[in-house]
């Protein structure tokens, strides 16, 4: 078995090609966000969420920083003209897809609930 070198392409479509990632992308593509609220608006259990998270970021295609006790993704800024293109590509297909725009709504309803959550260290559900 070979080990895929993470900048070939079809490392990039293979990890494009995974729904789950692609709604990740999704829900990135409104700005940084913590992984609770990741996988509060996909309702995914967080293990799955952070296993497709770092798929991504060894893609290239996400970032990541550490808040407290608290990572925070965003959509990483690339200078590879191929990639540039697909993820622009993909934001355009994103914003038109009922699909990936009721997750984006439903995340901004998540979003005020788990800050509550944090600032006062409970589970709200």
């Amino acid at each position: 078995m070979t080990t895929q070198d993470s900048s070939e392409p079809a490392f990039l479509f293979k990890t494009l090609a995974d729904p789950t990632r692609l709604r990740l992308l999704n829900l990135l593509a409104c700005g940084e966000t913590c992984v609770c609220e990741l996988t509060d608006t996909l309702r995914v259990v967080q293990p799955k969420v952070s296993r497709h998270l770092a798929h991504l970021k060894r893609a290239g295609l996400v970032e990541a920083h550490r808040n407290g006790k608290w990572m925070h993704y965003r959509w990483a800024k690339h200078g590879d003209p191929l990639i540039r293109h697909v993820l622009t590509g993909l934001r355009e297909w994103m914003a038109k897809d009922e699909r990936m725009n009721g997750e984006r709504r439903r995340r901004n309803k998540v979003c005020c609930t788990t800050g509550l959550r944090k600032a006062d260290g409970t589970k709200n559900k």
